[in-house]
């Protein structure tokens, strides 16, 4: 059913007066959040090669089956690698930076609504092998993964076996006689299960698999393996494989699953920057085991760094709608109001923002403090590498946990609407919920958090030196002081609480081992409060974190319109945060009534002052409409218009009267049954 487009050309009147109310320069937004002018304007003329020429119904592949979605998404990806390759030629020849930095970015989600089942490739795959094979082994078969001559995906979670990667069953047995590596899948939990690309798109991945010499195990290592030919895409001989089925979300990704029996490698497949296996048999220990994880630490900080894209998204077209969407009057006798001038609607939306760019700014800061360890890792230094690891661990919980609720939050502010496809809300819901389990299970990284505060807790006993970011445990046996109510006393009180609680857990730790547990029982019976110190160590982190970035911010800004949103996201979170956290608080720290209603009375002014420019503050993230995909959320607001054309771009309004009415309503309707 075709025709003459719905949607108006102009924009919705209540969305261009929330723009003109605004109390600052959106470009001053869109130039800090992407990391200054000059990152900005290259974002966009990226976006503009990408983008131009899109099909205008790409967005509508939920209509189509599984197979019909996979085929499209190699479609997709495959046109935006040719462009990318493009552009890599026209600004950067013989470079390899931009492929890998920008084939995954948001950048690029409006050209691949289906999802890019050669993901993993760019993120975890060519990662790995620049850190975790020697230099000829890269100059031999990692810049074709590079260059994408080959396709490969990273085959590390097991149907059996996810997060625990000590109890991976898929063996990895070295043959002296041939100088060879047999793989082998011995049990059905042994399968890989889950590498995005696995399934039909990829032809080489690394297997992570359990090293065997002479029976004796010597670790979980990784292993370069060819599963289909090159030409013919034919599975090898050994080689089972396939797609695992339709999911929530993600439908083009092409998860696979893979077994193999008694394959055969060369040894120099193994990846031996580190660990290594010698042709007589002799294994060479890596530095430190913790290596071997480290391409799944960055995927982690990825992860985070992916969640405040993905909440901060849907935080756009749920204020865009909001500000759209009138009804239910405030005094009884006026016009029903815009629904974002009701404070318990915008109590479900600022926070969000918030949330957004506070994880924005942790994740930053994880990065830059993962290129600093990588550096050091280089130079043979390994010192920071537990502190990394743990930030990693609880950024990517985090994240994903408030990402996946927060997002929920927004798509029921929107109503009925909300629960519509073409909102998209719902394809942002599954793609972020999934990070709760993959690159790690969330509960397992916390308890992995949790572990890493009990042996910093044992440095507090012992006076020995504390990593930066828990330095603050050492105040744990000294008094709060004052309660005063500053941005710095409530990041206080939540390092205070962590502090405590960390200590507590050690405490409760230590009892049951002098019961007479081992020190794994223990652990495991001390696991809730190990979560509860870590997450709350996380919340003081992100607390910490803005609070530090916006007075730098602060110090370096000249636009004081601008510097005074940012210190409204900031009061919001900080004091959202506390509330929320206030049990543990006051475990710890005695509050009077009134000092706790002050703050519930904060929150209010605060949600007051984001108000008028919280529109302006979505449109400073800078989303095109068709990475958006979303009739509630484009740019011009005619959410209407856009809710009823795709309605009836629906298959089953192809056609006024569909075949089921003869075949089987009319005929029972006559029956008389």
């Amino acid at each position: 059913m075709s025709g003459k487009s719905l949607i108006p050309a102009t924009v919705n009147p209540d969305l261009q007066k929330e723009r003109n109310a605004a109390s600052f320069k959106v470009e001053d937004f869109a130039s800090w959040w992407h990391g200054g002018a000059e990152k900005l304007k290259f974002k966009r003329d990226v976006e503009n090669y990408m983008l131009q020429d899109l099909k205008e119904d790409s967005h509508l592949f939920y209509y189509k089956s599984h197979k019909d979605i996979y085929e499209q998404s190699i479609m997709e990806s495959i046109e935006a690698a040719k462009k990318l390759r493009k552009l890599q030629e026209e600004r950067n020849p013989g470079g390899d930076d931009i492929w890998p930095n920008l084939y995954m970015s948001e950048y690029f989600w409006g050209a691949m609504p289906t999802g890019n089942p050669f993901g993993v490739q760019f993120v975890m795959v060519v990662k790995a092998l620049k850190q975790q094979s020697t230099d000829e082994q890269y100059e031999e078969f990692g810049k074709r993964v590079a260059n994408f001559e080959i396709s490969a995906t990273y085959a590390q979670t097991e149907l059996g076996h996810g997060t625990f990667l000590r109890g991976l069953e898929t063996r990895a047995d070295y043959d002296r006689k041939t100088d060879e590596f047999i793989l082998n899948t011995p049990t059905i939990s042994a399968y890989k299960w889950w590498p995005g690309g696995l399934g039909h798109s990829s032809n080489y991945c690394i297997v992570v698999a359990q090293l065997y010499i002479d029976n004796d195990p010597k670790g979980v290592q990784m292993f370069f393996v060819q599963v289909r030919d090159e030409e013919t895409h034919m599975p090898l001989p050994g080689i089972d494989i396939g797609d695992i089925g339709k999911k929530m979300g993600f439908y083009g990704v092409n998860n696979g699953f893979l077994g193999l029996k008694n394959v055969r490698i060369p040894r120099t497949r193994m990846l031996m920057r580190n660990a290594k296996v010698h042709p007589d048999g002799t294994f060479v220990k890596s530095p430190t085991s913790v290596l071997t994880y480290f391409t799944m630490v960055y995927s982690r900080c990825f992860v985070a760094f992916t969640a405040s894209t993905f909440i901060t998204m849907a935080a756009t077209i749920a204020i865009r709608y909001s500000a759209v969407r009138r009804q239910s009057p405030i005094n009884p006798n006026e016009p029903e109001p815009q629904i974002i001038d009701h404070v318990t609607q915008q109590m479900k939306l600022f926070p969000e923002i918030a949330t957004g760019v506070a994880y924005r700014l942790a994740s930053n800061y994880l990065m830059s403090l993962f290129v600093l360890t990588s550096k050091e890792i280089e130079g043979g230094e390994y010192g920071r590498l537990p502190e990394m690891h743990a930030l990693a661990c609880l950024l990517k919980a985090l994240s994903s946990y408030d990402s996946t609720n927060g997002i929920e939050r927004l798509r029921l502010a929107c109503g009925g609407h909300g629960y519509l496809t073409s909102a998209n809300l719902g394809n942002l819901f599954v793609g972020a919920t999934a990070s709760c389990t993959y690159e790690g299970e969330n509960t397992v990284l916390l308890l992995q958090v949790g572990r890493y505060l009990m042996k910093s807790w044992r440095n507090v006993i012992s006076g020995k030196p504390l990593a930066p970011t828990t330095a603050y445990l050492a105040e744990a046996n000294k008094d709060f002081g004052n309660w005063m109510g500053s941005w710095e006393n409530l990041v206080k009180a939540l390092q205070f609480s962590a502090a405590r609680k960390t200590r507590t857990a050690y405490e409760s730790l230590s009892q049951r081992l002098k019961s007479g547990q081992t020190e794994h029982e223990a652990a495991n019976n001390t696991g809730i409060e190990f979560i509860q110190a870590a997450e709350l160590h996380g919340r003081a982190f992100i607390a910490d974190t803005f609070l530090k970035q916006f007075r730098s911010l602060q110090a370096n800004s000249g636009s004081v319109s601008f510097n005074k949103v940012i210190e409204n996201l900031l009061e919001l979170f900080l004091v959202q945060t506390v509330l929320k956290f206030m049990g543990d608080i006051l475990m710890f720290k005695g509050l009077t009534p009134i000092e706790i209603s002050s703050l519930q009375t904060r929150l209010e002014e605060v949600l007051t002052k984001i108000r008028p420019d919280a529109v302006a503050i979505c449109d400073g993230f800078d989303y095109r409409d068709c990475t958006l995909s979303s009739t509630l959320g484009s740019y011009d607001g005619n959410i209407y218009e856009r809710l009823f054309e795709a309605a009836k771009k629906s298959p089953l309004n192809q056609q006024p009267v569909p075949k089921s009415f003869h075949e089987h309503l009319k005929p029972f309707m006559k029956s008389n049954l």
